[in-house]
């Protein structure tokens, strides 16, 4: 069952008020004449508000800023059904499970890739996993470059499981992506994890890693800061979202 402060939950309440509210002010008033879809752009504004001030996700905010004005657009042109459900399988193929896990796709630049090659050790051997390696494109390059380590990837999406596991069979360099969710891998075989999550899943994976990774081992998140715990240093890069690398050792 879905906790109430799930956010997909959260979402459906603020489309449900928002609404109610809407269709309360038609038909109480006559003051105001609006079309159907300039009521809409006023729900969807007023969603966004709150979704906003209730300290929403972003992605969020224009979800609810867009949804029933795009909603009553398609209505509008007598659009095919069809079309939506291919649109959902779509999303479902490349997100997979993102209403649940709270990660949406993040691909890792150019710029992090370099600078974890200089964090990697040069000689001796070490493991490295990347949890929620996409199209694996990350571990396909640090295997090209570091010989001396194994390098997996762990994915849930179907579709970018499908490329990087497509690219990991035709590729000279070695490595491997495991299809699944991490919360359900061991981490005391890593020796350095890379995480590009969000800020959902951050607590509860330092505590996953405290309980099962190696003394001396090294976690590194782009972008997300684990709540109250400071990195022991920080990398800033100079990529398109400006972002930077946090470092823990445990």
């Amino acid at each position: 069952m879905l906790k109430l402060q799930h956010p997909v939950v959260i979402a459906l309440l603020i489309q449900i008020i928002t609404l109610l509210l809407i269709c309360f002010l038609i038909v109480s008033q006559s003051a105001i004449a609006l079309s159907l879809f300039e009521w809409s752009l006023v729900q969807g504004l007023l969603a966004g508000l709150i979704s906003y001030y209730t300290r929403m996700p972003a992605w969020w905010i224009l979800i609810h800023l867009a949804f029933i004005p795009l909603a009553i657009t398609t209505l509008a042109l007598n659009i095919s059904s069809t079309w939506f459900l291919v649109f959902f399988l779509c999303l479902l193929l490349i997100y997979g499970k993102t209403y649940k896990t709270q990660v949406p796709l993040y691909l890792s630049s150019k710029c992090a890739n370099h600078a974890l090659e200089t964090l990697l050790p040069e000689q001796e051997q070490f493991s490295f996993v990347d949890l929620g390696s996409g199209c694996g494109g990350l571990v396909k390059n640090l295997a090209s470059s570091r010989r001396n380590g194994i390098f997996h990837g762990i994915e849930s999406a179907p579709l970018p499981f499908l490329i990087s596991k497509l690219r990991s069979i035709f590729c000279a360099s070695s490595y491997k992506v495991f299809w699944g969710d991490f919360w359900e891998y061991d981490f005391s075989k890593y020796d350095v994890i890379y995480a590009y999550l969000s800020p959902v899943p951050m607590e509860p994976l330092w505590h996953k890693v405290n309980k099962e990774m190696r003394p001396g081992s090294l976690l590194i998140s782009n972008t997300f800061m684990i709540p109250g715990i400071t990195p022991y240093k920080s990398i800033k890069l100079d990529d398109f979202s400006k972002s930077t690398l946090y470092l823990w050792k445990i």
